[in-house]
């Protein structure tokens, strides 16, 4: 994966699966994570450092790693994030009412930065938006790559529905509230690239919404 074209090529989405187990409220599950990089040849950013430090690495390679964005604090999403960041020098970026979340994963350690609702970070020539999406957690975040055709919405939306809400820190209306005013606000075809599983669009998951609201978590 060296960059060593002259030319960077255009922007691009990476996705590897990394496995491990996620925990909280006293309970630990296996769980397979998607770990999304967006860059092009030179430089990249990964959103959600989840596991393995060492695979992800190899899939940034040779690369500037702009930033590690974490969309939430769960450990199964940051896990990784500190190794990765002594290992290539990029800050970590969490959203600050998630802060305590993270402090029972890494009380030594804190990110680097914030984000912020409407946030933009650039990579590659393109602009990742922060859309603030709380319900999931307090400090859940989205990011919109209009460019690219695709939100990153981490465990907010899934394929089938938002994400789950019975857990320390969650909240279903909320979290109803976050996906109808940030995420279904986008345009119908935006690829909707989650935290786990597999990918939908906006469009396929906005008749659903209604479904979930009647029947809550």
């Amino acid at each position: 994966m060296a960059a060593t074209e002259a030319a960077a090529g255009p922007a691009r989405v990476e996705h590897l699966v990394t496995s491990g187990t996620f925990s909280l409220d006293g309970g630990t599950w296996d769980v397979d994570n998607n770990v999304w990089l967006v860059g092009d040849d030179r430089e990249v950013v990964v959103i959600d450092a989840a596991h393995d430090a060492d695979a992800i690495a190899e899939a940034v390679g040779e690369r500037r790693l702009v930033a590690i964005v974490c969309t939430h604090a769960h450990d199964d999403h940051i896990d990784a994030a500190p190794a990765l960041a002594e290992r290539t020098g990029a800050p970590i970026l969490l959203h600050p009412a998630d802060t305590e979340l993270w402090k029972r994963t890494h009380p030594d350690r804190a990110p680097d930065g914030e984000l912020a609702d409407g946030q933009r970070l650039s990579v590659a020539g393109v602009e990742l938006t922060v859309l603030h999406t709380p319900g999931h957690c307090h400090g859940a975040v989205s990011l919109y790559a209009p460019a690219l055709g695709t939100v990153f919405t981490g465990d907010t939306l899934f394929q089938g529905g938002p994400g789950a809400t019975g857990r320390t820190f969650s909240d279903f209306p909320t979290i109803i509230e976050s996906i109808r005013g940030k995420l279904l606000t986008l345009p119908e075809d935006t690829v909707v690239r989650t935290g786990h599983g597999d990918a939908t669009t906006i469009g396929a998951e906005a008749p659903q919404l209604e479904e979930w609201i009647a029947r809550g978590h």
